[in-house]
Parts: structure tokens; sequence; C-alpha cells
């Protein structure tokens, strides 16, 4: 052979073989999500997410529960646990920034049977709690047409956010940023027209304090009444973990994603504390519209009866609208968060392989239509009533969330044990927990307590349906890990065989960008 023919056979070769690299290559892409969210969308679906029916609608049974001051103890300690979780996430997420994050970690740093339990617990938390947020718009659009059936608006509110996030993982971040900066701004808004209200420049409220003058009643119940609304304060709270399943799409996660653990937990501070102290300044907690038993409880939200008490009736019906956009904000960022997880589990083998296909605009349909479906619960409503189907899915969700969040805890634990034992130095990471050891520790302690505390009551009366509503998420959690390590014989990952790798994309941009750096300091001598 001449050595044209060695050079035509060589070229041949390569052709052939960039032939097959780009066939991989295209089959690769369609099956991974797109890089399409920026900056303001990761900071705005955190903030979203965890803004909904836990602040506008639950909050006042906290108060009636617990008293003004038992609510405010109760959403600040959670508040810290959750600070303490969302340093924990951030440091994995800015690490490994990748869709499935929770289930993720939990398979790498754990154990493949404690991540398959934690990836389908949080798929099933967020499938729900889009149910919970139909059942919710319902209730709240019997505002205007109470003689409307709720299944109705159930039905069409969930053909509208699975064709919102059918279009793109961009479109989905940009329709949640608009939807939560009213969320934001209406909080805001209420914060500062209830101070005025509290301070009798507005309305006709005169002491600002007489709701803190009721003796023993300011913690009403004590200790224990503070317990019991942990799990209200709870959901309120999740959907801030939303950041790390996003990640998967962020644009540049090692940068964003700290940037948004940073920011976003001292505004929902703010939010939450701020709201729950003007709502105890201006309802006492016995309240008959905070203690009403019925099944209309949920209809008469605290922002509204804030401002129908001030006279503002306008006010009050733009409050609702408010409230309505809410919890579709919510449910629209739980559509896409289980969405994604349940994806990042085909692509890991623990669900159909159907699940991690995308189309060609990145979104994973298979999984999002599987989702939606388990939103039809908020056709409860036509069955068992608004109130109570929205009570139901509210404790069956909020447990799994707790349970998610002590898998981050761990999670973290062990993979700082795990960095360090594989000769990693933590001053590499992008972002480090400031208070590891003791932040997980406290916060998995916390959990621990709160999730044996939940429900004490109906425990003790005997009340077995609602023992079942409140707790069956723990032994479902439990059920899963358990009976997939029988099967796959799965053992905990030794420190030293963690996978600590990022996605290609992430680590490549990552050289470029050192590269770039490199030569821009040449160039400049």
């Amino acid at each position: 052979m001449n050595q044209s023919e060695k050079t035509l056979e060589s070229s041949q070769e390569k052709s052939g073989a960039s032939t097959d690299s780009v066939s991989v290559s295209a089959d690769a892409s369609e099956h991974k999500l797109k890089r399409g969210l920026s900056s303001r969308h990761l900071q705005m679906i955190a903030i979203g997410g965890s803004i909904g029916t836990g602040l506008f609608v639950a909050s006042g049974g906290t108060i009636a529960q617990a008293g003004p001051g038992g609510a405010l103890v109760a959403y600040a300690a959670v508040g810290l646990m959750v600070y303490l979780l969302m340093q924990s996430l951030g440091e994995m997420t800015a690490k490994i920034p990748v869709a499935g994050s929770f289930q993720t970690f939990a398979t790498r740093f754990v154990s493949p049977s404690f991540g398959f339990a934690i990836g389908w617990n949080y798929w099933f938390n967020w499938a729900i709690t889009v149910a919970a947020e139909l059942v919710a718009a319902g209730i709240v659009m019997s505002f205007w047409l109470p003689d409307v059936p709720g299944w109705i608006w159930a039905g069409g509110f969930l053909a509208l956010l699975t064709g919102l996030n059918a279009l793109s993982a961009k479109a989905f971040g940009e329709g949640e940023f608009w939807l939560a900066l009213i969320k934001v701004v209406t909080v805001v808004a209420f914060i500062i027209a209830g101070l005025l209200m509290i301070f009798g420049i507005l309305g006709d409220h005169t002491d600002p304090l007489a709701n803190w003058k009721i003796g023993d009643d300011v913690f009403h119940g004590g200790f224990v009444s503070i317990i019991s609304v942990f799990m209200i304060a709870g959901f309120s709270f999740q959907g801030t973990e939303l950041v790390g399943v996003a990640a998967g799409e962020a644009k540049d996660p090692r940068r964003e994603v700290p940037k948004a653990i940073r920011s976003v937990f001292w505004r929902i501070m703010i939010f939450y504390i701020g709201a729950i102290f003007v709502i105890g300044c201006l309802l006492p907690f016995t309240d008959p519209s905070l203690l009403s038993s019925g099944e209309a409880d949920v209809a008469s939200s605290p922002f509204t009866l804030v401002f129908e008490r001030a006279g503002i009736a306008f006010a009050a019906a733009a409050m609702n609208a408010v409230i309505l956009t809410a919890i579709l904000s919510a449910g629209n960022s739980g559509l896409y968060a289980s969405t994604r997880m349940l994806y990042s589990m085909a692509h890991d083998g623990k669900a159909p392989k159907i699940f991690g296909r995308v189309n060609r605009r990145g979104v994973p349909m298979a999984a999002l239509l599987a989702t939606a479906a388990i939103g039809l619960f908020g056709f409860l409503t036509a069955l068992v009533g608004q109130g109570a189907a929205y009570a139901w899915l509210l404790n069956v969700s909020g447990l799994c969330g707790f349970i998610v969040w002590v898998g981050i805890a761990i999670s973290h634990y062990r993979f700082r044990k795990g960095y360090l034992a594989q000769g990693y130095s933590v001053k590499d990471l992008p972002y480090r927990a400031p208070f590891f050891p003791l932040g997980p520790i406290v916060a998995f302690v916390m959990l621990i307590l709160v999730i044996a505390g939940q429900n004490y009551e109906a425990v003790l009366a005997g009340r077995g349906m609602e023992v079942l509503s409140a707790y069956i998420g723990l032994p479902i959690f439990l059920g899963l890990w358990l009976v997939h390590r029988l099967v796959t014989k799965s053992k905990v990952v030794k420190l030293t065989e963690m996978d600590l790798s990022a996605p290609d994309d992430i680590e490549e941009s990552a050289e470029v960008r050192t590269k770039r750096s490199c030569d821009e300091l040449k160039a400049n001598g």
C-alpha cells in the first residue's frame, strides 16, 4: 500500500469515526436536558416555590393553634433549619449540578437504595403537592364563582400548568419568574400596608400590640402546640430546595447556585416572619375566621381578611387574585421539580427508561405527563369536599418533604467526609457550607424531632385516618428503601469510592474558562 492509499484509508477511518461520534452525540443529546435557566430564573424559582398556600392560606391556622408568638417561633425555627439545609444543598449542588439533585447525592454518598427511596419520595411529594395546589385553586376561585364545582377549576389549571412545562425549561423559568415576582411584590406591599394599619395610619386598628398582651395565650398551648404546627410551617418552606433541581438546567450553576443560596433564604425569612407578625397583630388567634372548623376554613385567607377589615373590598378581591397566582406558581414549580426527578431516576435505572427521554426542546414529556396524571387527585374535591381534600393532601405531602430534607442532611455529611477522604481540599469547593459539621447534624436532629412529634393528638385520640394521612409518607419511604436493598443487595457507599464527578458540560465549561483566563494573563504580559 503506497502512501496516498494509506492517507486515503486514514481519511476514511477518521471520517467514519467522526460520523459515528456525531451519531452518538446526537443520540446522547436526545436524552439530555438543556441549560437555559439564568441567575434571575434560579432566584425566583427558589422563592416562588416556597411562597404559596402555606403562607397565603394555611398561616391563619398556625396562629389559631399556637398563638401569634407560637406561630412566629415555629416559622423561625423551621427557617433556621432550612437555612442549614440550604447550605448543605448548596455545597453539593455547586460541585455536582445535576437535575437529580438529592436523589443523585443520596445514591452516590449514602447508598443506591437510599437514593432510590429519596427519589421516589420526592417525586411523590411534589406530585401530590401539585394536586393540593389544584384543590386550593378551586377553593380560591369559589371567592368569585361559588356555584362552579372545584374539579372544573382543577382540570383547567392542570392543563394550563402542563402546557407551560411542555414548552421548554427556559419558558418555564421565564413564566415562573413573573409569577413569583407578583407574589414577592404582593407580600412586600402587604407587610407595608399591614404596618400602616397596625400604627393607625390606615384603617381603624388602634393598639398595635393588643393581640400580644393576652397573657399566656400569646403562646397558646405552649411548646406542644408550637411543635404541632411545624408541619404547616415546614410545608410553607418546602420549595426552597427547588434551586437544587433547577441547577441541572442552569447556564452557569457553579456561580449562580451559591449566589441563590446566599440571598434567597433571607428574603423568604423576611417575607414569612414579617407576614406572620402583621397577621398576628391584626387578627387575634381567637378570631372566628381562624378558628372555625368547617371545610370552608381555607377559603378565607388571613391576607384577604386583613384587607376586608380595613374596609378595602376591592383590595380583598385583588388579594384573592394574587393568592390564585401564588398557588399556580407553586404548582408550576412542583410539576417541574417532580418531572425532573422522574427523568433523573430513569437515567439512573431507578425508573422506566421511557421517562428519561426528552424532545427536541429538552423537555422530558413522558415524565411530565406521568406526573401531571397524579394531579388528577385534585378531582377529589368533587368527592370529599374541597377543605377536606386540601387538608389531607397537605398532610400527606408535608411529611415527604421532611424526609427529603433528612436525606439532604445525611448526604451532605457523608459528601464532605468522602471529599476529604479522597484527598481533595475544602478550599477547592465552589461553595462551602460555613457551619459544617454542626449544620447538617443540627438540621438532622430537628427534623427527627419534628417528624416524631407530628399530629400527636390524633395518635393519642386513636383517630386512625388522621394518623394515616399524617404519617403515611414514612412507611412508604422505609418500604421503598428496604425492598430495593433486599432486591439489589446494595450496600453503603465507601467514602473512598464515592463518585464526585460533575456533568461533562460543566467540567468542559470550567476548563474553557480556565484556558481563557490563562490566555488573557499571557496576552497581558
